[in-house]
Order: C-alpha cells, then sequence, then structure tokens
C-alpha cells in the first residue's frame, strides 16, 4: 500500500491532489468479519435426527408379477389385446369386454396402449373414450415404432 507524503512539483506543498486508488483495507476487514459469523453459523445449521429404522428384508415371495394389459393398435386398423407374449384380435364391439377378462385375470387395473405411428387420430381416440366409458381410467401410452415388427 502507498501513501503519498508531498503535493505535487510546483505546488502548494500542503496540496496532496487526488487519490484514485482502491483501499482495499476496510474490504478485507468486511471479509474475515463475514467469513468469521458464517464460520460460527455453519454448524449451527446442520440438524440431525436419531432415526430408528427397521433392518432391511428381502422380499417374502418369489411371485413375478402379472404383464400389463396391452392393446396394440396396428396401421390396417386391427386390434390386438392381450397380455404379455398371449394376444388375441379383437373388434370394436368386444374390446371392452376382452379388456376387463384380461384385467381380471391378470390383477392389474391400469391398461397400455400402443399404436402403430400411421394409425389415425381419430381411431387412437376412440379406444381410449370407450376405456374412458366403461370405467377404466388408469390407461397408459407406450411410445415403440411398431413398423419394423412383422
Amino acid at each position: 500500500m502507498a501513501a503519498k507524503l508531498a503535493g505535487p512539483a510546483g505546488g502548494n506543498r500542503f496540496d496532496l491532489g487526488q487519490n484514485s486508488d482502491i483501499n482495499v483495507t476496510p474490504f478485507v476487514d468486511v471479509m474475515l468479519v463475514l467469513l468469521i459469523i458464517f464460520m460460527v453459523t455453519a454448524p449451527l445449521a446442520t440438524l440431525s435426527i436419531k432415526l430408528d429404522l427397521p433392518p432391511a428384508q428381502p422380499p417374502t415371495t418369489t411371485a413375478k408379477p402379472k404383464p400389463p394389459t396391452l392393446i396394440q393398435i396396428q396401421q390396417s386398423g386391427s386390434m390386438l389385446v392381450g397380455t404379455g407374449s398371449t394376444t388375441h384380435q379383437t373388434t370394436d364391439a368386444s374390446l371392452i369386454n376382452d379388456v376387463k377378462y384380461e384385467l381380471s385375470s391378470s390383477k392389474n387395473d391400469t391398461v397400455f396402449i400402443r399404436a402403430d405411428k400411421h394409425v389415425k387420430y381419430s381411431q387412437f381416440m376412440n379406444v381410449v373414450n370407450e376405456l374412458q366409458d366403461a370405467g377404466l381410467y388408469k390407461i397408459s401410452l407406450v411410445t415403440e415404432d411398431l413398423s419394423n415388427e412383422t
């Protein structure tokens, strides 16, 4: 840190002129005080709650969950209903009965719908509306590309 001890050459010897240097000392003092405050208050901000959690137990049953009920709407307009790899063809008139039968056998109340990317939106929404009219509101959409499957 520098100090100006004499006035300008040729001027009043008591005139020091303007000092345009930054005085860093008050800034450092304030920062040190803030650092000390944060160091003191940081341990108070951490809370610890003692929990007595039960030990982890492996599942008692080894039964696999049933596969979900799946409705596949193909580009040709035909629909397949089934669970897992067992599917059968259905029509608009028997769709709800087939879905309810599959739901009762799978014990899962969610219906998954997978449609080909070329299926018309109105056909897709007709299926969704039929399911909702029958009281089936847990509907999930599967977004896989069926155009490569045979």
